[in-house]
């Protein structure tokens, strides 16, 4: 009975009365803007042995995976974590894909420290069984890349040589050679996709590398510089490490790096703990509780003495052991063990015929991979190093920061390329399967940029790679809205607010009246106008018959003009159509009676006036001598 009451008295209202709910547009347009315009390619294209053809439509797919059918129609894809939980998805087949599962949760009354889980969780064990290779649909279907969508963080003026992400996802850093780091929040940010805070560690150095702690709380910065620093989760300078006596030869015995720094990584456990290489020819381990000097220096194995740089470091998973790339092209590993030092346990000479720009160890401890400005990557087996397991050329490196990623699942490699001037295809993201060691997929990030650094972040499940050239720079982020949670999903549905005129905030403005000249505020143009106007040396403007009786030696004025035409007006000398008559023509009217009757100047001389001998003229006695 209430129903029909309450029934009865909406029908008595507008439609519109009350406060108007917003209408958010559905998911499905929102997501279909950022679609890449080759997601809509064929899933059956076969391996290419090339680089795709700008001409032939310059981003393709190597191998193009296939969408699971039992998704289609807004279902939910089996990798698509719920909101309780993170599920691993397993095939019929028993064989596991995409992202790992989340680690346990941490006791509270647990208090041993070495039981905590610090950083990234680890990645699910490998296969057990093989897709079966006969047929296509699983063949497909067994690398669930995520390439339907893509998003660009903007911002940089030159190209973005550095990343990091922080393990939760929240916070991604990217670093240029603009000499800048940009901070992106995705909680905080909206399909702009602005970043909230912009730092320039050292002034006119390249950025070179960025690292985040394993509990995130803070973040590694290394440039072109001597020394690294330390900034927390916010943007702020904690702390700076300090630069060794570049006149000391032996550098074990200075207190920090002499040259520019290369890379830095963070302790994947210990948060005190980081890694730097530098050209100085030396690795060293730094102690984020002291800035003044380093715990331990690591001087790699040379064929000859002198000073060749380390181009690149990484730590192992457990951070028990040290991965370095050489300038001569040689890898080598040290073990950190008690009484260690800087004989490497494992000696690769020779590894690449040009400068290592990235090394990575597998979370299994078996695999290394290498990058190299040879065009190379290649796979090692970390218990057989005198030859790689596979090499994969072709791949060309113009950057020194050019870095190998893993998946979640450390099932495939990831790597990006650089763009040649006379190069026909853009900037690719290469795919390789980690047991196969064969080609995956191809897949184009720019047609005229460069592609440096790429993450594939396990909790996301979406790809960041990072492009540019000398003009402009950005971060992209592959991302699919049925298998990728959180990041990219959640800026680009958050639409900008509408500006409002409560938003308008005019500029304080301070005066200072008893400042000194030198602090003194300008005065604004439109008062300067006014006082020039005033003062009428600088205006130049003429001066002004005075009124009245004169002063100061200037004649007075009266109402009918000045004295003498006063009396001669009165006299009537002076008519009144003066003004319109020529001064000559009215003095010679008076020629004739001046003559005649002289009343001034004739009669006062008429007595004494001489004789007047030059009366006559000389041309006048000529004629009459003539006429004689």
């Amino acid at each position: 009975m209430e129903d029909d009451e309450l029934e009865a008295m909406r029908a008595h209202f507008p439609l519109s009365f009350g406060k108007s709910s917003i209408v958010s547009p559905p998911t499905e347009s929102i997501h279909s803007a950022t679609r890449r315009a080759d997601a809509g390619a064929s899933s059956d294209s076969k391996p290419n042995s090339g680089f795709p053809s700008l001409s032939n439509s310059w981003i393709q797919s190597v191998r193009r995976p296939k969408r699971n059918p039992n998704s289609s129609g807004g279902a939910k894809s089996s990798l698509s974590p719920s909101e309780d939980d993170v599920s691993v998805s397993v095939e019929d087949d028993g064989v596991m894909v995409g992202p790992p599962p989340p680690p346990p949760a941490r006791d509270d009354n647990d208090s041993d420290d070495e039981d905590d889980m610090i950083g990234p969780p680890p990645p699910p064990p490998p296969r057990t069984a093989d897709v079966d290779s006969d047929d296509d649909d699983d063949e497909e279907n067994r690398y669930k890349i995520p390439l339907s969508n893509e998003i660009q963080l903007k911002g940089h003026t030159k190209i973005v040589s550095c990343l990091a992400v922080d393990n939760a996802g929240a916070r991604v850093l990217s670093g240029s050679y603009d000499y800048t780091v940009r901070m992106y929040d995705f909680q905080g940010m909206n399909s702009r996709l602005q970043s909230f805070r912009q730092i320039e560690p050292s002034e006119g150095h390249q950025v070179r590398s960025l690292s985040w702690s394993p509990t995130s709380g803070q973040f590694l910065c290394v440039t072109g510089s001597a020394q690294a620093k330390i900034y927390d989760r916010d943007g702020l300078t904690l702390g700076e490490f300090i630069k060794g006596d570049m006149y000391i030869r032996d550098l074990k015995n200075t207190k920090g790096h002499i040259c520019g720094l290369t890379f830095g990584e963070w302790h994947p456990k210990n948060k005190q703990t980081i890694l730097t290489s530098s050209e100085d020819g030396s690795l060293r381990i730094w102690d984020v509780n002291n800035f003044l000097s380093q715990t331990q220096v690591i001087k790699p194995k040379l064929a000859r003495p002198g000073r060749i740089p380390v181009t690149t470091c990484a730590w192992d998973r457990e951070g028990k052991r040290i991965a370095g790339g050489i300038g001569d092209g040689s890898i080598q590993i040290w073990s950190l063990k008690p009484g260690w030092g800087s004989r490497p346990d494992l000696y690769v000479g020779k590894a690449h015929t040009d400068d290592i720009t990235s090394v990575k160890f597998s979370s299994d401890g078996r695999i290394l991979l290498s990058r190299s400005f040879d065009g190379s990557l290649k796979v090692w087996d970390l218990r057989q190093m005198k030859e790689a397991l596979k090499a994969f050329d072709g791949l060309p490196n113009f950057y020194p920061q050019t870095n190998v990623a893993f998946s979640p699942d450390e099932q495939i490699i990831l790597t990006g390329t650089s763009v040649d001037k006379d190069s026909t295809t853009g900037g690719l993201l290469c795919f390789y399967d980690r047991t196969k060691l064969e080609i995956v997929q191809k897949v184009g990030i720019s047609p005229t940029s460069s592609v440096v650094q790429c993450a594939w972040h396990p909790r996301l499940n979406q790809i960041f790679a990072t492009s540019g050239d000398k003009r402009q720079g950005g971060t992209h982020i592959l991302y699919d809205p049925i298998r990728s949670e959180r990041g990219a999903c959640v800026c680009v549905a958050r639409a900008p607010r509408k500006k409002s005129v409560d938003d308008y905030q005019p500029e304080p403005v301070i005066h200072n009246p008893h400042a000194l000249p030198l602090f003194r505020d300008a005065p604004s143009r439109k008062r300067q106008r006014e006082k020039t106007l005033k003062d009428p040396l600088k205006a130049h403007k003429p001066e002004l018959p005075m009124t009245g009786p004169g002063h100061g030696g200037r004649v007075g004025t009266t109402g009918s003009g000045l004295l003498t035409q006063y009396l001669l007006k009165q006299g009537g000398m002076i008519k009144e159509t003066w003004m319109e008559e020529d001064p000559r023509e009215a003095i010679l009217k008076y020629a004739e009676v001046a003559v005649k009757d002289p009343k001034f100047i004739a009669p006062a001389y008429s007595q004494t006036q001489p004789d007047t001998i030059f009366a006559k003229s000389d041309d006048e006695e000529e004629e009459g001598d003539a006429k004689k």
